[in-house]
């Protein structure tokens, strides 16, 4: 079978997405898992390189080649923006950073979009970190990738997962306040991303997977003592996956149920808004990660870290989870 073709894109210019994306491909062995194809500045990836001690190993095209269809791709093929004269030295959120990288985003969707058989056609996406800072003074109100991915993909669903070595966490709400979660809360936003983890547990391997869901208060509500929202939204959505045959249990509290999972017990922990999820999951798996945009026709991953402003241009971030999310890209491209 052929390579896949995978799409990384450096993510915000004066974050470590450079960095990050130059450590993990000097690998030989991972360049060998696939095609890739580098939405980016080239001088700062020869930067980046640099500071590293690294050996580039990149094919140069110009942006004006990858739109006009001339382009040739190689094994490794840097798209070069050539924006890095644009931005200025300090490492933090910008207008200039936020439109390069929002430019970056859209062209790896137009192409992941393109029909078979089309030889810039992508299989997946790898997305570097961005600042919704930068994008927001850019002029862009998206909330973050998953929600731009879902609307320029037209999903009719989409959640946002993450994969760690212990732990797999989908996530029935994303970026929004806490104190709008009583309103937004539906019986349907619980039962699609449990839907959505079980089709994603089975594209890894998992056959039969056992998923847990989250409560929303203290003690999974304490049958309604503290809040009614267990019972009358996410037991509901919890009995209606189960009728579908989802082997979905809870809701269970979301102070205890991690312990259960990362020691195996479930396949899959249902958390019902952000930082309910995602605590646990960069406590025990940080620089393995990965997040994952499910309900898309294509397959999206990206490193669960940010910009990293304060450290980006010296050399310290850690290429770990951006391996792991390019990884998992080659790996869910072939299911």
């Amino acid at each position: 079978m052929a390579k896949p073709l995978v799409g990384i894109t450096m993510g915000d210019p004066l974050g470590i997405g450079p960095e990050v994306v130059v450590k993990a491909l000097s690998d030989p062995a991972l360049r060998a898992s696939a095609r890739f194809v580098i939405y980016g500045d080239n001088e700062l990836l020869l930067a980046a390189a640099d500071r590293a001690k690294i050996t580039p190993t990149w094919f140069r095209a110009s942006s004006d080649h990858a739109r006009d269809g001339t382009m040739v791709l190689g094994d490794l093929t840097v798209i070069d923006y050539g924006i890095a004269a644009t931005l200025g030295s300090a490492h933090e959120p910008s207008k200039a950073g936020g439109f390069a990288s929002k430019t970056f985003v859209e062209d790896s969707i137009v192409d992941a979009l393109r029909p078979h058989g089309d030889p810039r056609r992508l299989d997946a996406v790898v997305t570097g970190p961005i600042s919704k800072e930068s994008w927001a003074s850019a002029g862009f109100r998206w909330p973050g990738h998953t929600e731009l991915f879902a609307a320029r993909t037209k999903a009719k669903r989409q959640a946002m997962a993450f994969v760690s070595p212990r732990l797999n966490v989908v996530l029935a709400t994303t970026h929004v306040p806490l104190m709008e979660l009583r309103n937004l809360l539906t019986i349907g936003r619980v039962h699609e991303p449990i839907v959505l983890g079980h089709e994603l547990c089975q594209r890894l391997g998992i056959a039969n997977p056992r998923i847990a869901v989250c409560g929303l208060n203290p003690h999974a509500g304490e049958g309604g003592l503290f809040g009614d929202e267990e019972i009358r939204v996410i037991k509901p959505a919890i009995d209606l996956a189960r009728s579908g045959g989802i082997d979905v249990h809870g809701p269970f509290p979301g102070d205890t149920i991690f312990i259960d999972a990362a020691a195996g017990s479930w396949h899959l922990v249902v958390a019902i808004y952000h930082d309910q999820g995602l605590i646990p999951v960069k406590l025990l798996g940080w620089d393995k990660a990965v997040n994952v945009t499910l309900g898309l026709p294509i397959v999206r991953t990206s490193p669960d870290h940010g910009t990293a402003f304060g450290i980006a241009g010296r050399n310290q971030a850690s290429e770990g989870s951006m391996r792991a999310a390019i990884e998992l890209a080659v790996r869910l491209s072939a299911t």
